[in-house]
């Protein structure tokens, strides 16, 4: 095969694709192996607290988030799609009675919402929602 500049464009473009769908799944692992080290490995249970995420996002950039955790002293937020996928952590005080919180969140595409809630007794709460975001507001 002669190296022309074509026969480059198509190896490393076909290269970065094979990285990049390749990469999905670490960063799933990450997410899990973040996830243990706020539990310490504790297992955790679900149906304490409430994670409110949109369906369909039509932008990546803002998703809009929403978590409840009453008797909750910490929430971190973690996208198992994202490149880094700790993406908040929230912690309760006595200023905050409602134990709930909201903010805007930036997803790298369709994936997992997770949150995991430290509860005052120390056990672990987790909620989960799937997020699709879509280009233009296509739906698709």
């Amino acid at each position: 095969m002669e190296l022309t500049r074509r026969n480059m464009l198509v190896i490393s473009s076909g290269t970065a694709l094979t990285a990049a769908l390749g990469a999905l799944p670490a960063f799933a692992s990450m997410t899990d192996d973040e996830i243990a080290k706020i539990t310490g490995g504790a297992d955790t249970a679900e149906g304490a607290i409430t994670l409110t995420a949109p369906e369909i996002a039509e932008n990546g950039n803002t998703v809009p988030i929403e978590v409840a955790a009453p008797g909750a002293t910490m929430v971190a937020l973690f996208a198992d799609g994202n490149p880094t996928p700790k993406v908040a952590t929230i912690k309760f005080g006595p200023l905050n009675p409602t134990n709930a919180a909201s903010t805007r969140i930036r997803l790298a595409g369709t994936q997992n919402v997770v949150a995991i809630a430290q509860m005052e007794d120390g056990t672990f709460q987790k909620a989960s929602a799937n997020v699709k975001v879509t280009i233009g507001g296509c739906g698709g």
